[in-house]
C-alpha cells in the first residue's frame, strides 16, 4: 500500500493541462477563464448622474443661502439613453435622470428631493452644491484596456455581469471535463425496483453523479452492471476512449467476482497505483488509459464517497484550471478514533467557536453506513497513531460546501450534532 500522500502525488502527475475552448457567456456561469480579458471600453462609458434631479453648474450656487437661493430656470431634460446634446447656459438647469448623461456644461447634479420638484419650471437651490456630487464620471470604475480578469479566474455571477458590461458575448474558458461513470455488482438495484433476496439498491450512482456535476464535470456515461467481464470491458472501452475520466464504484478489490481492475489491464490500462493506506477506501485503484484518467474506487457507498471528494474532486478541479478547495485546521471537540496503520476519514460536523474551528466525528464508522451524512458538513482526517486523539488535537477538515459549512459548532465533547 502506499501513502494518501503518495496517492496524492501520483494523481497530481498524471493530470494533464486543461483545454480552453471558447462558449456564449450565457453558458460560462462557474467555468474558469482560460484567458486574460481587458476593458473594451471605460466604465462608466461616459458621464452620468447618479440620482434623478437636475443636473447644473456648481458655480451658480457658490453663493446659495437660505435667505437668498439659487434660482436656475429648467431649460429641458435628459434620461437615460439620450444623446444629451441639451444646450444648458449659465444660470440655467436641465432635468436629468439616473444613469443619463450630464449635458454638455453641467458638472454636479441637485437631487429632486432637495428642489421644488420636476413640476416646476425653475428650481431654488438653499445652499452651494460642491462641484462632483452625484455625478459618475467616465472611466472612474475602469479605464479602457485595463486588465479585467486574468487566466484561471472562476466565472461566478458578479464576474458575468462586468463581462456582459463591457459588450463580451463569448468568452474563452477551460472545458469541463467528461466523465464516465459506473456501478458494478450483481446485487445492485436501481431504487423503485422491488429487491429480491440479497439485492440492495444502488446508491453509488445517485451520489457520485450529483458531486461530479457539483464538481464541474459533465457526466457524459452513467451505467450500472453485473459483474460480467464481457459487458465491463464493452463498457469500459467504450469509456476511455470518450470521456477524459472514468469512474468506477465497486469490483476493485480481491473477491472472486471483482472483475474491473483485471479488465482494465486487459484493456491496456497503465497502473499508477492500487491500495491507499487509508480507511475508508483501502481498495483505491488509479491509473490512466491514454489520456483517460481511471479512478477504481471500492463499492461501499462511505468509500466511495470520501475516495471520490478526496481524489476525483481535485483532479476535476485541475483539469478546469481551478486550484483545489483548501483544507483547513481545526480542532477537535469530541474524541477521534484512529487507526495504528492507517490514514482514517470520518465525515463530521465543524463550526465556528470563538474565532476558531471546532468539529466533532459522526460516530457511525461503518464504510457502509451512509447515514453518517446526515447533518455532515465536511470530511475530517488525521493520520496514523496508536492512540485515538482526544478533545483539543488538530486534525484536518474538508469542507462540504453544499451543506451549510460553518453554521453552529458543535458541542464539547461530542455532545452535539452529529
Amino acid at each position: 500500500m502506499i501513502s494518501v500522500q503518495e496517492a496524492h502525488h501520483r494523481i497530481r502527475s498524471a493530470l494533464i493541462p486543461p483545454v480552453a475552448e471558447t462558449v456564449r457567456l450565457p453558458d460560462a456561469g462557474g467555468r474558469v477563464l482560460a484567458s486574460d480579458v481587458a476593458a473594451t471600453m471605460p466604465q462608466p462609458r461616459f458621464t452620468n448622474s447618479a440620482m434623478d434631479g437636475f443636473a447644473l453648474r456648481a458655480a451658480d450656487t457658490a453663493h446659495a443661502t437660505p435667505a437668498d437661493p439659487a434660482v436656475l430656470r429648467v431649460s429641458g431634460g435628459v434620461s437615460a439613453g439620450d444623446d444629451a446634446d441639451l444646450a444648458v447656459p449659465a444660470g440655467q438647469c436641465a432635468r436629468i435622470m439616473t444613469g443619463a448623461r450630464l449635458p454638455p456644461g453641467t458638472d454636479t447634479v441637485v437631487m429632486v428631493e432637495e428642489t421644488d420638484g420636476f413640476d416646476a419650471e425653475t428650481v431654488r437651490v438653499p445652499s452651494p452644491i460642491p462641484q462632483g456630487r452625484h455625478v459618475r464620471h467616465k472611466g472612474e470604475d475602469v479605464r479602457q484596456g485595463q486588465q479585467l480578469m486574468t487566466v484561471g479566474t472562476p466565472l461566478n455571477p458578479g464576474e458575468l455581469g462586468l463581462l456582459a458590461t463591457h459588450g463580451l458575448h463569448q468568452v474563452q474558458v477551460y472545458r469541463r471535463p467528461g466523465l464516465a461513470l459506473l456501478a458494478t455488482g450483481n446485487e445492485l438495484v436501481e431504487p423503485g425496483v422491488p429487491l429480491a433476496p440479497g439485492q440492495v439498491y444502488n446508491s453509488n450512482v445517485t451520489v457520485l453523479a450529483r458531486l461530479a456535476t457539483l464538481a464541474g464535470a459533465r457526466l457524459a456515461m452513467s451505467s450500472t452492471l453485473p459483474d460480467d467481464p464481457v459487458a465491463l470491458a464493452r463498457w469500459l472501452g467504450q469509456a476511455v476512449e470518450s470521456c477524459q475520466l472514468v469512474v468506477t464504484s465497486a469490483g476493485v478489490s480481491m473477491g472472486r467476482s471483482d472483475h474491473v481492475r483485471s479488465t482494465l489491464q486487459d484493456l491496456g490500462f497503465e497502473e499508477l497505483f492500487w491500495r491507499v493506506a487509508q480507511k475508508p477506501g483501502m481498495p483505491l485503484l488509479f491509473g490512466r488509459a491514454g489520456q483517460t484518467l481511471v479512478f477504481g474506487l471500492p463499492g461501499n457507498p462511505v468509500s466511495a464517497f470520501v475516495c471520490f471528494v478526496e481524489y476525483v474532486v481535485p483532479s476535476l478541479a485541475a483539469l478546469q484550471g481551478r486550484a483545489p478547495a483548501p483544507k483547513l485546521p481545526a480542532t477537535l471537540a469530541a474524541p477521534f478514533p484512529t487507526e495504528p496503520e492507517k490514514h482514517r476519514f470520518l465525515f463530521g460536523r465543524v463550526g465556528l467557536d470563538d474565532g476558531r474551528l471546532l468539529v466533532a466525528p459522526s460516530g457511525k464508522l461503518g464504510s457502509h453506513m451512509l447515514s453518517a451524512v446526515l447533518g455532515a458538513n465536511c470530511i475530517l482526517e488525521a493520520p496514523p497513531a496508536p492512540e485515538p486523539l482526544p478533545v483539543g488535537a488538530a486534525v484536518s477538515v474538508n469542507l462540504l460546501t453544499w451543506a451549510q459549512p460553518l453554521a453552529a459548532a458543535p458541542a464539547p465533547d461530542g455532545e452535539g450534532p452529529p
